[in-house]
């Protein structure tokens, strides 16, 4: 018998087809994780850590689309997105947002097992997913999008989720103050220098035991932050 190609997460709210493809992917020597609606997916990818996700994008409770953008905070796991939609601009934007590849309802199990094999091995070479960033009493799980403080979840906007995520991925490293304003607001926002003084000074009274003398979120003054670890 040959070796396990992986371990697939597949994602999706029709019961016959999850169980249809998880039959024919055993099959196949694939290790097998089901989740039927969005946040069951970000869970189970956080906590089995697949090689692949199948993800269709009509969920229950949240767009196919937020997943891979979810997934993406943290994650650079193949997604291979299985889908009845055809519109070309749904394509682009699962694309756009991070998906490896685009297979349409109804489909060929031999090309859909084809293209997993495939973004497997493009996958191969990559470094393991960072999922978990350690800043003192800090801990940014960057697979659940939370902060915890000695224990404690702290309560973050989505903005101010942005801006450490973003920092977070970058730990220890000094990240421009034009790359913040354009991936947590956008590339119209490049100037907008003051965003990063306000939020930077709210995280910082979440976050710092002395707001003030902060030791973790940095500023470099004319030049960016950085989450010292």
């Amino acid at each position: 018998m040959t070796d396990s190609p992986g371990r697939v997460l597949v994602v999706d709210d029709e019961p016959a087809l999850a169980r249809a493809l998880a039959i024919n992917l055993r099959a196949h020597g694939w290790e097998v994780v089901t989740a039927a609606d969005g946040r069951s997916a970000l869970d189970a990818a956080a906590t089995t850590h697949p090689d692949v996700v199948v993800l269709d994008l009509g969920l229950p409770d949240m767009d196919g689309t937020e997943v891979i953008a979810g997934l993406r905070g943290w994650t650079s796991v193949p997604i291979v997105v299985l889908s009845a939609r055809q519109d070309g601009e749904d394509k682009v934007e699962a694309l756009d947002l991070g998906a490896d590849d685009y297979v349409t309802k109804p489909f060929a199990m031999n090309e859909l097992m084809a293209r997993l094999r495939a973004a497997v091995r493009r996958a191969a070479d990559g470094s393991p997913a960072l999922t978990e960033v350690v800043a003192g009493d800090l801990v940014v799980d960057l697979a659940r999008k939370k902060v915890r403080r000695s224990g404690v979840d702290v309560q973050l906007t989505p903005t101010e989720w942005a801006f450490v995520e973003v920092l977070a991925r970058n730990v220890g490293k000094l990240v421009p103050r034009e790359q913040l304003l354009r991936e947590v607001w956008g590339p119209g926002y490049t100037r907008e220098h003051h965003y990063l003084r306000v939020y930077a000074a709210q995280l910082r009274r979440k976050l710092e035991d002395d707001p003030a003398h902060p030791r973790h979120l940095l500023t470099t003054s004319g030049l960016g932050y950085t989450l010292e670890p």
